[in-house]
């Protein structure tokens, strides 16, 4: 039997996509492997603010630069970045041998509780359970949220289970759910040395 090589030994698990149309040119440049290092560039602030979140937390260096049709509104650049960004994972993920796959995770900002679970299935799917109170944050539509995190599932091919167990502040619920997607993030796309490089799934595939 081949000895298993440990997760020194695996390699860098990057990843470039450049996306464009008419609405959007997106380009990323991600390190799941990283430190938590991160550029974000899409002339929404509050957006970035939130990538901001998910990339420190989750240890994933990225670049992200997007020019979007911002005088028509928020929602072509949100989902398009969401889009390439769910691709730039799923392309640094390979095959998924070897990946933890399923995780969890719960994270507070004050008052607000959000937990979010993944499954890096290669089935798109998105669960949702959250809501704000008022219609933007900042120069961000509250509704993109939602549509955000569907859009990453679908880019990236996970399922994704999302709640804010409880919250009253809109910016505290907002940063809430990026965080817990973080976390568990991190821990889906890690290296299991006890699967010993094997795809995590009965069907050999994901």
């Amino acid at each position: 039997m081949k000895a298993w090589v440990g997760y020194s030994d695996f390699m860098q698990r990057i990843a470039s996509i450049h996306r464009q149309t008419a609405e959007t040119d997106v380009h990323i440049q991600l390190n799941l492997d990283g430190h938590g290092q991160y550029n974000v560039k899409t002339g929404i602030g509050f957006f970035d603010h939130m990538l901001d979140q998910l990339f420190r937390h989750s240890l994933i260096d990225c670049d992200v630069t997007v020019k979007g049709d911002l005088h028509i509104d928020p929602h072509h650049t949100i989902e398009d970045c969401a889009l390439a960004l769910g691709q730039a994972v799923q392309q640094a993920l390979g095959d998924k041998g070897g990946i933890t796959r399923f995780s969890h995770a719960y994270a507070p900002m004050d008052e607000a509780m959000s937990r979010v679970a993944i499954d890096i299935s290669g089935r798109p799917y998105l669960v949702w359970h959250s809501t704000f109170t008022q219609p933007r944050l900042g120069d961000l539509d509250t509704e993109m949220i939602e549509h955000w995190f569907l859009s990453f599932a679908q880019g990236a091919g996970l399922t994704l289970h999302v709640e804010t167990l409880y919250g009253r502040n809109n910016h505290h619920i907002a940063e809430s759910l990026f965080k817990a997607l973080a976390l568990a993030l991190r821990q889906a796309v890690a290296i299991d040395a006890g699967k010993q490089g094997r795809i995590p799934s009965t069907k050999g595939s994901l």
